[in-house]
């Protein structure tokens, strides 16, 4: 298991153009991969489920990443969390 953080710097706060990065990002490995902010939780492959977190600018992501290829997905989503 690898556990990123990351703390939501735009405006906009976790909005469309990053969700879908994550969700194309997390779908091309097996690793399961979940983001909560705060006590609300989705799996990053659901597009719906990552808009719903709402998680605003200054809010702190956690992203657990469990699986075989769980190093090169968290080395990828790394790449991804810069909004």
């Amino acid at each position: 298991m690898i556990e990123l953080s990351h703390v939501i710097a735009g405006f906009e706060g976790l909005h469309a153009r990053p969700v879908v990065q994550i969700c194309t990002s997390a779908r091309a490995f097996e690793s399961t991969v979940t983001v909560y902010a705060g006590e609300r939780s989705s799996v990053a492959t659901d597009f719906v489920g990552l808009m719903a977190l709402d998680a605003r600018k200054g809010e702190t992501l956690r992203v657990v990443v469990e699986g075989p290829d769980e190093l090169a997905c968290a080395d990828a989503l790394r790449e991804v969390f810069t909004f």
